[in-house]
């Protein structure tokens, strides 16, 4: 595992490389353990005066957690096992939203699902032109964690909902537009950036001669009706805007809502009313609960199975549709698990 997670101090700054380029610098269980570690070591070190989080190979910062392993996993009978995984990832989450020194973030490349849990909740997200964002997850009939509970409800104008729900990808003007990321740079300049940071003393007046104003992408020229859109009060309240609009966007996104896993849909739904008047580490409370309850489902599996392992990307959700799911099964993902929440 050490050379699929890299810790080197040059200066001032810690820089931690995530190494896996191969698999898009998937987080594992491995990895997450060796960052925490790290960052508990670097708080405590005066030598170190901020972090510097980057992504291996020039395609991806992150493309998330390794659920190919989870699938497995699963086949061997070992959900239960699966839990330390996400109590260990959101306890990370929930580190690097609190952490006392500065954690910047150089995102070239996609970023999406366990990516954005390492890298969207420190003090600074540099985004090259390369940059892809997406929380993905109910193609795979999951949702979107790693703190989206938190940070997708205050994105403006009701854009982390359709975010949330559609899954849809952002690039370097959009992630800018709706705060994912903090600063715009080259992807030419990344290396400049990097030595900069070995010495700054000051992040933000440091990236002042590398940034760059980035094109508005479709979400912000689309806001207007993202914001009618997805202030709805309900899924199908959404949808039925949508459609209304009679717009290529709009009839296109509620297309691909209406491909993803009814289930998910309607808990990212409810978890984006509830994340919006909750502290953050209430909203890692919040997942681990969806998450403890979703491993014991069959979306999540079959969303793995129709992306990932046999990749004829069919996924046969159950139920198939948004009227034929339980709204009081619904609620049991938002209980306490059995053997307790996250212990934050």
């Amino acid at each position: 595992m050490s050379d699929e997670i890299l810790f080197e101090v040059r200066g001032k700054a810690g820089f931690v490389t995530l190494n896996r380029p191969q698999a898009l610098n998937a987080l594992t269980h491995a990895k997450v353990r060796a960052l925490a570690d790290h960052l508990d070591r670097w708080a405590d070190d005066p030598s170190v005066a901020h972090v510097v989080i980057r992504g291996a190979g020039g395609k991806a910062f992150c493309a998330g957690g390794d659920i190919r392993s989870i699938y497995d996993a699963n086949l061997a009978g070992r959900v239960d096992d699966l839990k330390g995984f996400f109590r260990d990832e959101y306890t990370l989450n929930a580190r690097i939203k609190a952490y006392p020194k500065p954690y910047v973030a150089l995102i070239d490349g996609i970023v999406m699902g366990g990516g954005v849990g390492v890298s969207v909740h420190g003090s600074h997200r540099i985004g090259t032109e390369k940059t892809l964002f997406s929380m993905p997850e109910t193609g795979i009939g999951f949702f979107p964690d790693v703190g989206g509970t938190y940070f997708l409800p205050r994105m403006p104008k009701s854009a982390g909902v359709y975010c949330a729900l559609a899954g849809s990808r952002l690039k370097q003007g959009d992630a800018l537009g709706t705060g994912v990321l903090t600063h715009a740079v080259a992807q030419s300049s990344l290396a400049d950036v990097e030595q900069v940071l070995e010495t700054a003393s000051d992040i933000d007046e440091a990236l002042k001669p590398f940034l760059v104003v980035p094109e508005k992408g479709p979400l912000l020229e689309n806001e207007v009706l993202v914001e009618e859109a997805f202030s709805g009060r309900s899924v199908e309240e959404i949808l039925d805007r949508l459609d209304r609009s009679e717009t290529a966007f709009g009839l296109k996104t509620a297309k691909i809502i209406r491909e993803k896993s009814p289930t998910s849909v309607l808990i990212a739904f409810e978890q984006m009313q509830r994340g919006k008047d909750l502290f953050f580490n209430e909203c890692m409370k919040l997942e681990y609960r969806i998450a403890s309850r979703i491993l014991h489902g069959v979306d999540f599996f079959e969303g793995i199975r129709a992306v990932v392992v046999d990749k004829d990307q069919s996924p046969k959700w159950t139920p198939s549709d948004f009227i034929q799911v339980d709204r009081t099964e619904l609620a049991s993902y938002f209980e306490e698990p059995s053997d307790g929440d996250l212990p934050l």
